[in-house]
C-alpha cells in the first residue's frame, strides 16, 4: 500500500495538470477573439464537419447496405438544405438529417 503522502502528491500533480489543460483555452481565448484565422475557421469548420460526416455516412452506408444509399443521399441533402436555410446551425442540421435518415430506414 502506497503511503498517504505519495497518494496526495500524485493527486495534486493530476489536479494541477488537469486544471492547467482546462484553463489554457480560456486564457488563450482573449487573444484569439480578434484573430482573422479564428473568424475564418468559425465560418468554415461547420461546413467541413458536415462534409466529413456526409462522406463517412455515405461510405459506411454504401459499404454496409447498398440498398440504403439513396436514403442516405436524401438525408445528406436534407442536412445541407437545413444547414443553409436555418442559420448554419450545425446541431440542428445534423439532428434533422439524422432523424430523416432513421425515419426513412424504418418506414421504407
Amino acid at each position: 500500500m502506497p503511503e498517504t503522502s505519495y497518494i496526495i502528491a500524485v493527486l495534486a500533480t493530476v489536479f494541477i495538470i488537469t486544471f492547467g489543460l482546462r484553463a489554457l483555452p480560456f486564457a488563450a481565448l482573449k487573444t484569439l477573439r480578434e484573430s482573422k484565422i479564428v473568424k475564418v475557421l468559425s465560418w468554415w469548420m461547420p461546413v467541413g464537419i458536415l462534409g466529413i460526416l456526409a462522406a463517412s455516412t455515405l461510405g459506411s452506408t454504401i459499404a454496409a447496405d447498398p440498398a440504403h444509399a439513396g436514403l442516405a443521399l436524401v438525408a445528406v441533402t436534407t442536412t445541407a438544405v437545413t444547414h443553409l436555410l436555418f442559420g448554419r446551425r450545425t446541431l440542428v442540421s445534423v439532428g434533422v438529417g439524422t432523424v430523416t435518415y432513421v425515419v426513412m430506414v424504418n418506414l421504407l
